[in-house]
């Protein structure tokens, strides 16, 4: 099952299945998200879900039970 995942400022859309990747996705749609560390701890590639929730990508996934996921990148000059 795929959702559609909304990349903001960007305003770029792509579908992506659940439990794929944040990354992943964000690549596949050209979408830049800095990181770091990969594994949580140095907090670059930190984003924000539509419902105010901050999330770490690189360790986060598509989630089930949503049609649509809307995620806003920051942008962050030290990284």
């Amino acid at each position: 099952m795929s959702i559609q995942v909304h990349f903001l400022p960007d305003d770029v859309k792509i579908d992506a299945e659940i439990g794929e990747s944040l990354l992943d996705v964000a690549d596949r749609a050209g979408v830049f998200i800095p990181t770091g560390c990969l594994m949580g701890s140095c907090h670059a590639c930190t984003v924000e879900v539509k419902d105010g929730d901050i999330i770490r990508a690189c360790i986060s996934s598509v989630p089930a039970g949503r049609e649509k996921l809307t995620i806003n990148v920051f942008s962050d000059p030290t990284w």
